[in-house]
């Protein structure tokens, strides 16, 4: 008897490229996806940051498939199952996943980071990645990449609220700033993700509560410690007033070491990603929490105060948004909301995160792979947030067995 498969998602655009590929591993449904930067005259089809991406996907998978066009501009993803760090030949539960990323990488590690903790509950085995190599950036980034502190205190504390807690970690191992014209760090992190779950929880949150207190860590790598304690007396200096539980932690370390190979010493090294920046997480009564980050440019020329007022006000600015989450853990929210038991969640949100064009994306794309639409309804008090209601598919971990 001959077996139908369902055809291909048909996708374009390299926007939320990565959403699209999770989405696609956690459903099972093939996509392509085309028109890739096809108006590119310098660079067009994927970058080196989603090619690096596409292998980490198919480390932690097993028996994927991807066909990439001639020009790069149209790939064919078919997923496969998650397994983990046990998806190698004769790897067991306990080795790691080390992932290079290359030298020319000008996104964040958090653009790898955040996509994979929405494919680690998920899997049969639990995920280790090691993530290293030149281009390896610790900090945050123009391009919009949080740093690796926002990702630990931010993002990772959200997995409580659907059941997922045990052995969560994220540990960096070096850090690094921006390298020379936005390109590479050089830095070291590793994500032990050990909490597997048959089916997320259903959420319900729809209190935002009061600001209580501000954690923050201030960091310098490669250049004088005194530029931290001045990033926190100036950040310090905007949100005291406001929040009196606020400190800040002080991290210095030495610039990292990346192989710059010579003519006449091939094993030469040298210096990269030296900079300053600092992340803050403001955590509300009723655990709802809110980040900024700021770090400095690598041309240079920025003093610490400014970093620490501009980080000060970015958070303030982020909270003023209002809702129960911040706009970078939105997918992760609303894609643990879409995969869960088939209830009906809820979350309430700030009308300016709802409104956003990658909001709007992400909404169009769960409709292409089969998650039914949002229901979206005014909060009803002073706050002027809006209510959406999503329900759960009821996918599940395909790997893990019922206990």
């Amino acid at each position: 008897m001959a077996t139908t498969s369902q055809p291909p998602i048909k996708l374009t655009g390299h926007k939320n490229f990565v959403y699209r590929l999770v989405f696609s591993t956690l459903t099972g449904r093939t996509i392509h996806i085309s028109q890739i930067r096809p108006s590119s005259p310098t660079n067009p089809g994927l970058a080196s940051h989603e090619i690096s991406f596409l292998r980490l996907l198919e480390a932690v998978t097993n028996g994927s498939q991807m066909e990439i066009s001639y020009t790069g501009t149209i790939i064919v993803y078919k997923p496969g199952l998650i397994t983990g760090t046990a998806s190698g030949v004769g790897a067991s539960s306990g080795s790691v996943i080390r992932h290079e990323i290359p030298a020319g990488c000008t996104r964040g590690v958090s653009y790898f980071l955040i996509p994979l903790c929405l494919l680690a509950p998920f899997s049969k085995a639990p995920i280790k990645v090691l993530f290293t190599g030149p281009g390896v950036i610790t900090s945050s980034t123009p391009t919009g990449d949080m740093s690796v502190d926002s990702v630990r205190t931010a993002i990772l504390p959200l997995f409580n609220q659907f059941g997922i807690f045990n052995n969560i970690e994220l540990r960096v191992l070096r850090r690094s700033n921006l390298g020379p014209n936005g390109r590479g760090g050089g830095g070291e992190v590793q994500l032990v993700f050990g909490h597997q779950v048959r089916l997320p929880k259903t959420l319900h949150l729809m209190n935002a509560g009061r600001i209580k207190r501000v954690r923050g860590v201030a960091y310098s790598v490669g250049v004088s410690a005194s530029n931290n304690a001045r990033m926190i007396d100036t950040c310090r200096g905007v949100l005291n007033p406001l929040v009196p539980d606020t400190y800040i932690f002080s991290d210095v370390s030495s610039a990292p070491l990346v192989p710059a190979p010579e003519r006449n010493n091939p094993s030469a090294k040298k210096k990269i990603g030296l900079g300053f920046g600092l992340s803050l997480v403001a955590e509300s009564s009723t655990g709802c929490l809110f980040s900024a980050d700021v770090a400095c440019p690598p041309s240079g020329g920025q003093p610490p105060e400014d970093i620490g007022k501009q980080c000060a006000y970015q958070l303030l600015e982020t909270i003023s948004k209002g809702g129960c989450v911040a706009p970078a853990a939105f997918p992760i929210m609303i894609g643990l909301m879409t995969m869960g038991s088939e209830d009906v969640g809820r979350i309430q949100v700030g009308r300016d995160i709802i409104g956003d064009e990658s909001s709007i994306q992400l909404a169009r794309d769960l409709m292409k792979f089969g998650a039914p639409g949002w229901g979206l309804r005014d909060a009803g008090d002073e706050s002027n947030d809006v209510i959406i209601s999503v329900v759960g598919r009821g996918i599940g971990n395909v790997g893990r067995k019922v206990a």
